[in-house]
């Protein structure tokens, strides 16, 4: 049993490597043909990469990378954070991106065991990952990602997976609309957006996985940690109040820890409250 372990922790961290190389190229990439899309009737917009096509290049001198430049984790370290080419700093988000995909894809195969609702909650992991970082970046929950997540979260669920349909379902419509009502308040008591759109969505999206009955501790658990670092930087005086932080990392976070976590953390709530 503890041979049959290791062979799968082992096939998880390196495929989900592989995984997280081309969350990379999506984080990167797919902002970018947005960005294309607004603006393409502007004059000298030109057509950005796609996300398969072409191959990794270095931003900077446009240097193709070979094969063994594109090793997750193993390229950087072996180019010493720098192209071959022009020596150009490469972003640490590289290496990041690609071992938090490895950790978590491996704490979900671990804690879920082999089963199909594993597959789906790895690409679950996998599309969390992207949003979070798209938002940190660009201020930007893209479409191409969250609806057909929030899709995808029902058809598991019809299926089998996590929650049942009808729970699913309301968890879709209840996500978004919560987060609608609280973006209409604030606006209309402060004339200020507090979040996007993006941010129903992906609510939503979540609702849609993992039930209506999980949502309040996704809400307690990004919002609790929004505000914590949130005051931190104000404190440190590296963020102006007046400036918008992005939501969709502390969801997407929120939202992978109920996901693997959630049914215990609210059993324990429920006994802790005598319900």
């Amino acid at each position: 049993m503890l041979e049959q372990d290791l062979i799968l922790s082992i096939v998880t961290v390196v495929f989900s490597l592989l995984i997280g190389s081309f969350l990379n190229v999506v984080i990167v990439r797919l902002p970018r043909q947005m960005q294309w899309q607004w603006e393409k009737d502007e004059q000298g917009a030109t057509l950005p990469p796609g996300i398969a096509w072409p191959p990794s290049h270095c931003p900077s001198c446009e240097h193709a990378l070979s094969w063994w430049e594109n090793l997750p984790l193993l390229s950087y370290l072996l180019l010493h954070g720098r192209c071959r080419e022009c020596g150009t700093g490469i972003s640490l988000r590289y290496p990041l991106v690609e071992a938090l995909t490895a950790l978590l894809s491996l704490v979900v195969v671990l804690k879920l065991g082999l089963q199909w609702p594993t597959v789906a909650a790895l690409v679950l992991t996998w599309a969390l990952i992207a949003l979070a970082f798209i938002d940190l970046e660009h201020f930007l929950l893209p479409d191409r990602i969250t609806l057909p997540l929030l899709a995808a979260g029902l058809l598991v669920n019809a299926i089998g997976g996590f929650t049942d349909p009808l729970s699913a379902l309301i968890g879709a419509v209840s996500g978004y609309g919560i987060l609608w009502a609280v973006y209409h308040a604030y606006r209309a008591l402060t004339g200020r957006e507090g979040f996007g759109y993006g941010d129903f969505k992906l609510l939503g999206a979540l609702g849609a996985w993992m039930g209506w009955q999980l949502l309040p501790l996704v809400i307690l658990l990004s919002a609790g940690v929004g505000a914590v670092i949130g005051i931190t930087l104000i404190l440190l005086r590296r963020h102006q109040r007046s400036e918008p932080l992005p939501f969709g990392p502390y969801l997407a976070g929120a939202g992978w820890l109920a996901l693997v976590w959630g049914e215990k953390w609210n059993m324990i709530y429920l006994n802790i409250a005598g319900l």
